[in-house]
């Protein structure tokens, strides 16, 4: 089991991987499916893309209950997870809320 004092420092490399599996699927499986006819790269880093987004989800649910985080920080991971480059846009965000315990 993760203690609270963990969900914050997983739920930023879990932010950071999954922002790059993001830039990949969008900038690179996505042209490559439907430009060169290659779907195989958006099924690999499309799968591998969802389950860290679940898993982002995940620990973000746990970091919302463990540190009693409010709904307007819990919306901005969300929606920074959305986004393009959004989960290192709200790294800054989470360093400082890290650094509060």
């Amino acid at each position: 089991m993760v203690s609270a004092t963990t969900l914050v420092p997983l739920l930023r490399r879990i932010a950071y991987v999954e922002g790059w599996s993001y830039i990949l699927l969008l900038f690179v499986a996505m042209p490559l499916k439907y430009l060169l006819d290659q779907p195989l790269a958006v099924r690999l880093v499309g799968a591998a893309h969802g389950g860290l987004f679940l898993a982002l989800v995940a620990v973000l649910l746990a970091c919302w209950i463990a540190h009693r985080w409010s709904v307007p920080r819990v919306a901005l991971v969300g929606i920074a997870s959305l986004v393009p480059f959004g989960t290192f846009w709200a790294d800054r965000h989470l360093a400082c809320w890290q650094r509060e315990g």
